[in-house]
């Protein structure tokens, strides 16, 4: 295998040689302000998940080292997220209890069939498969997922007990009918957490540069602010013994120690269970990752490979749960806090991991004392980025079918669960798409003046001839739109009997199926019969090389091929029999 090949396959071997003091500079301050981030971040997600805070600390560990020997980005940054978080709880509570032996082997399985997932994709180059997901339903799902993430966490942030659901509606009503049971000392936290995030996120960075401090050094302080909310209220719980006297609910103990190798359990009965759910977040996961990686990647004109990521992230999933962690993926607000502090290759990530590592090894007993009303607030600060207003405005300015698609898969998540809304989504939106290929624009075209341009007799003066119709067509021809391409071609015809030539123009299409073959035949048949001849203009080299295959041209009901517009009006209306 050639150097450059081996490369492809281990993108390490693309920027390792070449590293040095200044790369590896820029990747530690990058991988220290990540793990500072990621260290709170990834016990809040676990918390989300239903899963004890360690576990979020161990899915940070392995998966950024695989990541990073293997992942083509060289600034994503993955981990714990808040939206496949919501998916591994909303999965497990359906088949254990939050907390069991049950609950924790499922998030281990989970992880394993994502990343078996990934992986199997990426080797079979299926990368492309995920555009079936269309922005707008993403946009949909991420903004009512973090409506439910959200809504999710109340019961940490007042102190008291909802039962869990996925509408919002029924956890809203319990709290407002149970509002009475709000533990003071929890809430005066959580308030706190959200005024400590909130400061460090849009005032502490522009305040510390008008004392004259840099705009790196300021940018990368203001990325603290998750760690000095962890900071100033665990001392505040521990100083005042809030645990005891005011009943304040805490994290407690975390077991110290590097992760511990799990062999996954492999179930067949659970495998059944946890396969769609797993696919989904695979698929979720890689959407968010391969998005983010591609729009930092522009910005350094760097380039992603897709497939290459499919499998980064499935080795990432499969590392996760060999080490008792739980799915994984790359998180936008972490990526871009890579970004910006300066991280140049993934040996940024590798760093985060070792400091993640020393943190499990050393400081767990330091953060017995922290509250989960502090970790809920990271989670909802975290995630109300994802509400996404700009998409829906612009989608309905533009195109209403696609504002239709995310307003419904945002209802349906709401009203009908994560998973089954995300799948809705994506109905849905191919739904729209075969309606809208199935009916293809077509247009009848004249001569421009003297000219030799040709455009839509409805939106130019131009010029016709009463005997040959032209017509483009502005879709690629297959099974869904023939039947109609037919009946509207025909039509007209009728409209017009002095018609002697129809000419197809097929410079937007891009591709015909047997099915549209075949009507083609149909078509020239019955126009031959009503003494019309069927012609051909502008057909693509790649079309035109699968239509000879089948000897289309030697078809005696169809006319003739021509290499433009403009030759087919000349030899049609001018007399002449020479194709162009």
């Amino acid at each position: 295998m050639s150097t450059q090949s081996l490369g492809r396959v281990l993108p390490i071997l693309d920027w390792l040689p070449g590293y040095g003091r200044t790369a590896l500079a820029s990747d530690s301050m990058a991988g220290l302000i990540v793990a500072i981030m990621l260290v709170p971040q990834g016990m809040a997600y676990a918390l989300l998940a239903g899963l004890p805070p360690e576990v979020g600390l161990y899915s940070s560990i392995v998966p950024l080292v695989f990541y990073g020997l293997l992942g083509s980005s060289r600034a994503l940054a993955v981990g714990p997220v808040a939206i496949v978080s919501l998916m591994v709880a909303t999965t497990l509570g359906e088949i254990a209890q939050a907390g069991s032996a049950g609950y924790l082997a499922g998030a281990v399985l989970l992880a394993f069939l994502s990343g078996a997932i990934l992986l199997g994709m990426g080797v079979a180059r299926l990368g492309f498969l995920v555009n079936f997901l269309s922005h707008p339903v993403i946009s949909g799902f991420s903004s009512a997922a973090a409506l439910v993430i959200g809504f999710s966490q109340l019961k940490h942030l007042l102190g008291f007990d909802i039962p869990r659901s996925h509408l919002i509606t029924e956890t809203i009503a319990h709290a407002a009918t149970h509002v009475g049971q709000i533990n003071p000392a929890t809430f005066v936290i959580a308030a706190a957490s959200f005024g400590i995030l909130l400061s460090f996120k849009s005032r502490v960075a522009p305040l510390l540069r008008s004392f004259g401090l840099s705009a790196e050094a300021a940018d990368a302080i203001a990325k603290a602010g998750p760690l000095v909310a962890v900071l100033l209220t665990t001392v505040a719980v521990w100083l005042f013994a809030l645990n005891q006297t005011a009943g304040v609910s805490i994290v407690a103990e975390i077991p110290a120690g590097l992760p511990p190798f799990t062999v996954p359990t492999f179930d067949l009965a659970l495998i059944e269970q946890l396969l769609p759910a797993a696919a989904l977040i695979a698929v979720v996961g890689f959407l968010e990752s391969v998005s983010v990686a591609k729009s930092l990647a522009s910005k350094r004109r760097q380039k992603i490979n897709a497939n290459q990521e499919l499998i980064a992230l499935g080795a990432a999933n499969i590392g996760a749960s060999v080490t008792g962690g739980y799915p994984v993926t790359g998180g936008f607000s972490r990526s871009l806090v890579n970004f910006t502090a300066g991280a140049v290759t993934p040996m940024a990530s590798i760093i985060t991991a070792g400091l993640i590592a020393l943190t499990v090894l050393f400081l767990t007993p330091l953060l017995y004392f922290l509250p989960k009303a502090t970790l809920a607030a990271i989670i909802v600060v975290a995630v109300v980025n994802l509400i996404d207003l700009k998409t829906l405005r612009h989608a309905w300015g533009y195109d209403k079918a696609d504002a239709a698609s995310l307003i419904a898969t945002f209802l349906a998540v709401l009203t009908l669960g994560v998973e089954i809304g995300i799948v809705a989504g994506a109905a849905l939106s191919i739904a729209l798409y075969l309606w809208r290929t199935s009916r293809p624009h077509m247009a009848v075209v004249g001569r421009v003046g003297e000219t030799e341009h040709y455009r839509n007799v409805l939106r130019h003066e131009v010029q016709t001839d009463p005997k040959v119709l032209m017509v483009r067509v502005d879709e690629s021809l297959y099974f869904a739109n023939t039947a109609y391409l037919e009946d509207q071609l025909l039509a007209r015809i009728a409209d017009k009997p002095d018609i002697d030539h129809l000419v197809l123009i097929m410079s937007a299409v891009n591709f015909i199926d047997a099915s549209a073959l075949d009507t083609l035949e149909t078509l020239a048949e019955r126009l031959h019969d009503a003494g019309v001849t069927l012609h051909f203009a502008e057909v693509k080299g790649p079309v035109m090389d699968r239509l000879d295959r089948v000897g289309f041209a030697e078809n005696p009901l169809f006319g003739q091929v021509f290499l433009s517009t403009h030759a087919a009006e000349r030899a049609l209306v001018g007399g002449q029999d020479t194709p162009g």
